[in-house]
């Protein structure tokens, strides 16, 4: 999986503005989903499943996640 994270094309949100103070995220073999810390491009990327991904959209469209 190391090379895959390797050859990943990662971009962020058209929301961020440039900001490097954000996650990247890219589109992995067999639906899979990295995301890693754009500040820190070299280091540990999480890689999920296609519905772990579309659960955690959901649930951030949802407002899930939205502080009390």
């Amino acid at each position: 999986m190391t090379s895959e994270l390797s050859n990943a094309r990662w971009f962020k949100s058209s929301f961020s503005g440039g900001n490097n103070e954000c996650v990247e995220v890219a589109h992995l073999d067999g639906g899979r989903v990295g995301v890693r810390d754009s500040k820190n491009p070299a280091g540990a990327a999480l890689v999920f499943t296609a519905g772990e991904w579309d659960a955690f959209l959901s649930g951030a469209q949802g407002g899930e996640f939205n502080r009390p």
